[in-house]
Formats: C-alpha cells, structure tokens, sequence
C-alpha cells in the first residue's frame, strides 16, 4: 500500500497567520478572548484552549479588555462595538478575507446591490455581507436574487473565500443570464483565496491517481468539506477529523491511498493519520 499526501497540504498562510499572532498574544497576556473560533478545527482549538484561548461568541460575554478577530473576520459594526467599549482588538482576518471585504464595502459606496456566493450561515460570509451594509445578499442559488421584486440596475457579485472556482463561474453565468437587461451593470470580482485555488487543483491531481483518498479536516470546516465534494466526483473519499476515525475496511483491497487537508488542519493531525494507514497496511 502506498500513502502520497497532495502538495501544499496543512495549515493555508492565513491560518499560520492567525494561530502564530494568537499563541503570542496568549503567552505574552496569560491567556486571551478570541471572537468566535479562530479556525474550525476542533483539534487546533483544544491545542489553543491549553495554553488559555478561550472563545466567546459576543462581545458581552468578555471577561478581559482585549479580544482576537478570528481569521474569518467580523463586520463594521462589531468593530465599532468593540471600540465603542475601549476593548483593544488584534484582528487576524485573513488577508484574503479582508480583500473580499474591502470589495463589498467598495461596491456599496458606488451603490452597487452585493450578491456573496457562499454560505450564509458562515462567519466569514456573514462578515464580508455586513460590509456591503444593508444593499446585498448571500447565497448560492441564483434563483434567489431574481426572486426580488425590482431587481437594481447595478450588481456586483463577490464570493466567499473558499467555493469552487467552478461553482463560482457558473452562478456568475446564471445571475447573467438572468438578471442583465438594457442599462444595467454587473461587477464581478472574484474573491476566491489563491491557496484555497491551489490546494483544490492539487487535490483532484491527487484523487486522479488514487483508488481512495482521506480529506483530514473538521466537519465545520467550509474548505474541508468542498475538498471531499471534489475527490468524491472522482474516487471514493472520506473526511475525518482525526486518525482514530479511519476504517480499515475502507482500505480493503486499496493500494494506492492519497491525504489531503483542509486549510486549518495541522500538521500533527495529518501525520497521525498517515502513521494509522501505515499501520494498517
């Protein structure tokens, strides 16, 4: 049997970036508040939760006088609340994040209605949306914007960091087809993270040359999950969090096993999973 883990697997730069500024700040302060969860990784969170991070889900559950942005990032209101209460903010948005919220706050200066490709009940697309202020919606079904009653002659169409390029391209296409008439203008800006792009493309590379491929990664976990819709379009595939989750009857007549991650599955958890399949064999 032979395990070949996909290229640029584990941790994405914002994740690194966001865990490194918040294991700092907890050892410097002797803990800290973070907004929400840094990354939806149970694991990493436990990791965290050791050395004193602790997750609230609003700004009246605070218990000290600084607080941790997740990498998911927050709207233009919770910012003003947190300022509003002298509360000092250290915000690990990913870059990429922050790029797609720059773009919808641009769009609404220039009075352009805000359609965000992804999950509206995500952080991430829950922030960039607020962005837009109250001229834009989230959703993935194309048919939701044509439901509105006086649709407005200027859109601008963004998405959440970590859909599928593809998906992507073809709500654009049908938000077109439907909604561009005489005098009206369509902005697209494609706000997909350049690593999530990345890690999808070596992911197929990946299940292309195997008899079944394992996504380690959480259940929560956006990136996660649409790198197990990917894989499965091609071979069999699973998404576990943790090593203790695969099955040996999986492998059962399998010989070529490829591993591949989410964006905010460390490296640890990777290797346990590696290290079970190996034992298997």
């Amino acid at each position: 049997m032979k395990v070949k883990k996909a290229d640029g697997i584990g941790f994405c730069m914002g994740v690194r970036r966001a865990i490194d500024i918040l294991e700092k700040i907890s050892t410097e302060r002797g803990g800290v508040e973070t907004l929400g969860a840094v990354v939806h990784n149970q694991q990493v969170l436990r990791r965290l939760d050791q050395i004193g991070v602790r997750i609230v889900n609003s700004i009246s559950e605070m218990q000290g006088n600084i607080v941790v942005v997740s990498s998911h990032g927050v709207g233009p209101k919770v910012v003003e609340e947190i300022k509003s209460r002298n509360i000092e903010m250290v915000d690990t948005t990913c870059p990429f994040v922050k790029r797609a919220q720059v773009a919808a706050r641009r769009l609404a200066e220039s009075d352009f209605f805000t359609i965000v490709f992804g999950d509206v009940d995500h952080p991430e697309v829950k922030g960039i949306l607020s962005w837009a202020g109250d001229e834009g919606i989230a959703t993935q079904d194309a048919t939701t914007f044509t439901d509105i009653k006086n649709p407005p002659r200027h859109l601008g169409v963004l998405s959440q960091t970590t859909q599928v390029p593809a998906e992507f391209a073809r709500f654009t296409t049908e938000i077109i087809k439907r909604v561009l008439i005489k005098d009206s203008e369509i902005r697209i800006i494609d706000t997909i993270c350049h690593d999530i792009r990345r890690r999808q493309v070596d992911s197929l590379n990946l299940a292309k040359e195997s008899e079944i491929v394992l996504v380690v990664g959480g259940q929560t976990s956006a990136n996660s999950r649409h790198l197990y819709e990917l894989c499965a379009n091609i071979t069999e595939t699973h998404l576990v969090e943790t090593a203790s989750e695969v099955k040996k009857s999986w492998l059962k007549g399998k010989h070529q096993i490829g591993v591949t991650s989410g964006a905010s599955t460390d490296e640890h958890t990777i290797d346990d999973v590696i290290s079970r399949l190996e034992s298997m064999d």
